[in-house]
């Protein structure tokens, strides 16, 4: 962080993951400015949120709380963390809200977004409002501020489209590009941009402005495209966070469905390992500004669907249940990230394996089922919650 020092660097070695020291020691509880986080509820936002204020920063939270299962990670980060937690519920495409909730913040992470494919595919309209037009919403307000704040914005790999270009070959269990330096590293930034879906299109579009916001206002600004993310305090469903969805599934004894052969691949990344890399961002801003990167868990880390239900299997201590439906739209048959950039300009590299972080998710779920069955707590006896601002265009 600009304001903070690193009591653990990431490529250490030490087995620890990265932790940000409160700018101010001694005055952690309001005196600093606070850290904004929009989707600061849902799963990236809140274990962000819980590291950030472990380190006792005062953290923001915007989020519109319209995700299942946010309201368990808000009533945790609460009851964990108290007034150091301070959440307002607004709508992201009200600029004059976002205005006042940028106003203050020493940094700026923006995870909230619309986020299935398939919604978009019905709502391109809404899709796009909020993806899209929320985030120039934020950009205009940090660029307002006199000493604006640095910002992380998180994109997606469906800005390279479906790959429909590459050639795969069968690996066993899993597709695997013909080209051997793909297959070795992964997808890197040099890959043109090909917006595929809606979805595609409004992150994409988001992904664009961020980048170009950083090189014509000169507002420290970075996107990172990212990968699946997985971990503790996601609740998985079908269209959004499908490693926690397929855990879920097998712990429940439901069917899962793959769409497809279930030979795609993905890079996994464990959410310990993402949050190191926002810290790290944010504290080399000022050389990465203006960059954007992908960001997952790289060829060493990829799994595909197949591989991922006999882990579970394992795990679960007998078969899983699975059905088979066709492939879904835009749906890629390989996706990993080569992570080379953002390595070597930071250091950063990911600590947790698939194994080590699936059996993490899979324990945690397993001992705190609550999390994913329970009925919606609710927000209405929750301290430090305001609901504030309809659209306004």
């Amino acid at each position: 962080m600009a304001r903070g020092k690193a009591a653990a660097t990431n490529g250490t070695g030490n087995g620890k993951h990265l932790t940000i020291l409160p700018s101010t020691p001694g005055h952690p509880n309001g005196k600093s400015k606070p850290i904004l986080i929009t989707g600061g509820a849902g799963f990236v936002g809140s274990n962000l949120a819980h590291r950030l204020l472990s380190a006792g920063h005062k953290v923001r939270l915007l989020d519109n709380l319209s995700r299942a299962g946010v309201e368990r990670n808000l009533r945790w980060l609460m009851e964990t963390h108290g007034d150091l937690v301070d959440i307002e519920v607004p709508d992201l495409r009200n600029l004059s809200i976002i205005k006042l909730a940028v106003k203050d913040a020493s940094q700026v992470f923006h995870f909230a977004a619309q986020v299935a494919v398939t919604s978009s595919l019905v709502d391109p309209i809404e899709d796009f409002e909020i993806n899209a037009r929320g985030t120039l919403n934020l950009l205009e307000s940090i660029r307002s501020l006199r000493n604006p704040p640095p910002l992380v914005f998180t994109s997606t790999n469906k800005v390279y489209g479906n790959l429909a270009d590459l050639e795969f070959i069968k690996d066993g269990t899993r597709y695997a590009p013909r080209d051997l330096s793909i297959r070795e590293r992964g997808i890197d930034e040099k890959r043109p941009l090909d917006f595929h879906s809606p979805y595609g299109c409004s992150k994409g579009a988001a992904d664009q402005y961020v980048v170009d916001y950083a090189r014509t206002y000169r507002i420290p600004a970075l996107v990172f495209r990212m990968s699946c993310i997985y971990g503790p305090h996601q609740h998985g469903n079908e269209d959004q966070g499908w490693v926690a969805h397929f855990v879920i599934r097998s712990i429940s004894g439901e069917p899962i469905t793959i769409y497809g052969d279930g030979m795609q691949v993905r890079d996994i990344l464990f959410i310990d390992d993402l949050v190191d890399a926002f810290l790290l961002a944010q504290q080399q801003m000022k050389k990465l500004a203006g960059s954007a990167f992908n960001i997952g868990g790289g060829s060493a880390n990829s799994i595909s669907l197949l591989e991922l239900l006999d882990l579970l299997a394992e795990l679960h201590g007998g078969d899983v249940s699975v059905r088979f439906e066709d492939w879904r739209a835009a749906d890629q048959r390989y996706y990993v990230a080569d992570t080379g950039k953002f390595s070597g300009l930071t250091g950063w590299q990911p600590r947790v394996g698939v194994h080590e972080g699936v059996r993490r998710l899979y324990e945690w779920m397993k001992t705190g089922d609550e999390h994913f069955t329970a009925d919606p707590v609710g927000v209405a006896n929750l301290s430090n919650v305001r609901s504030i601002g309809a659209a306004k265009f």
